[in-house]
């Protein structure tokens, strides 16, 4: 039987006329035609106005940062439930991050922590430049709250929204709150160019400079004039033309990534010992992957037994992420809160999510699930 990816790339003929189009003209080098296109459509998608495109979704939260005014020995409050890009850019600039822990209800950054932090940290005499929140798989933020608290305290606000893309959140979709959004295009995402980013923002001077720094930092002379340190970031126009093609289909892919998780939901909710991550009332979820946690006293295996039986299989899943706090590379950092990622992260198994996922194949992954059960 052939393999099951954990989420691989779904693409269609929209995509192959698109980046043929691009190559027949000749514009292999970065930047051109469909860059322009593509920032306007997603910006368009997204609600905002203005968007870079970049290399990455890790350039685009190093370059966020920057523009933010973030410095060495400055402190950056970010989600420790998230993938090490989110913490990385934090010690590119030379700061240094302080992890907040999660909440039960929507498995994101937990905002009365967030407010408690900053509230401490202030009168400690050690105020924050930059909050990055982090829209986990697929699920955006409390923002109603987190851009409150944000507000209040005056500190930049940075959406991580990296794994979020076609989510909302009281109306708004992902990447539209906060001073800055920032999307990831990699190859495992709802929609990828195979590796490239987005960042946008309704500031249009403040794109610009992204876009400025992000090439290099060269003046606008003949010559190489260079007043500022510029990074080699900016998105190819072949990428550019297959991220173009999956926007005119991202609505149905990530529908299609909904159904899985129904059906998920529908064959294994009621399993004792099996909770999956709850989606928030206030928005609706892109279930960039479906994800549960295993309860090994009631369901009787543990998530790595279960793990690798579908390894075993011949499917692919994978562990939740490792919250920050408990990363070697960041020991020591400040954090707040702490036992519900890492609870999460002990108990919790990303299972199959692709938007071409068959009914069979999800039957594959569920009985192998159930097979574990003492």
């Amino acid at each position: 039987m052939p393999r099951i990816y954990l989420s691989p790339p779904h693409a269609s003929d929209a995509e192959r006329r698109l980046l043929l189009d691009a190559f027949d003209s000749n514009w292999l080098a970065p930047l051109g035609p469909h860059v322009d296109a593509f920032e306007r459509e997603l910006a368009a998608f997204v609600g905002v106005p203005h968007a870079a495109a970049l290399s990455s979704g890790t350039a685009g939260l190093h370059l966020a940062l920057v523009v933010c005014g973030v410095q060495p020995g400055d402190l950056v409050v970010t989600s420790s439930f998230t993938f090490a890009a989110t913490a990385n850019v934090v010690r590119y600039v030379g700061a240094e991050p302080v992890f907040i822990d999660s909440d039960t209800a929507t498995w994101n950054m937990d905002p009365e922590l967030l407010d408690a932090e900053l509230t401490d940290l202030k009168k400690r005499g050690k105020p924050v430049k930059a909050v990055i929140a982090v829209d986990l798989y697929g699920q955006c933020c409390d923002y109603q709250r987190i851009e409150e608290i944000c507000a209040r305290h005056q500190v930049h606000l940075i959406e991580d929204a990296a794994e979020a893309l076609g989510a909302t959140a009281y109306g708004r979709s992902a990447g539209a709150f906060g001073r800055i959004g920032v999307f990831s295009f990699n190859g495992n995402k709802v929609l990828t160019t195979s590796g490239g980013g987005m960042l946008v923002a309704r500031d249009g001077d403040l794109v610009a400079r992204i876009r400025h720094l992000a090439t290099q930092a060269r003046e606008p002379v003949p010559h190489y004039e260079h007043k500022d340190i510029g990074y080699n970031y900016r998105l190819s126009n072949l990428l550019a033309a297959v991220g173009r093609g999956q926007l005119t289909t991202l609505a149905a892919r990530v529908d299609a990534r909904r159904k899985v998780n129904a059906r998920y939901r529908e064959q294994l909710a009621a399993v004792p010992g099996i909770t999956f991550m709850p989606e928030a009332p206030y928005g609706r979820c892109a279930f960039w992957l479906s994800v549960i946690c295993v309860d090994p006293r009631v369901f009787g295996s543990d998530r790595e037994t279960i793990r690798k039986a579908l390894e075993a299989q011949d499917i692919e899943a994978r562990p939740a992420w490792k919250p920050m706090h408990l990363q070697p590379v960041f020991a020591g950092a400040r954090v707040r809160g702490g036992e519900v990622s890492r609870h999460i992260f002990e108990h919790g198994l990303c299972l199959p999510s692709g938007s071409q996922l068959s009914e069979s194949d999800q039957d594959r992954v569920i009985a192998t699930v159930l097979a574990q059960r003492a």
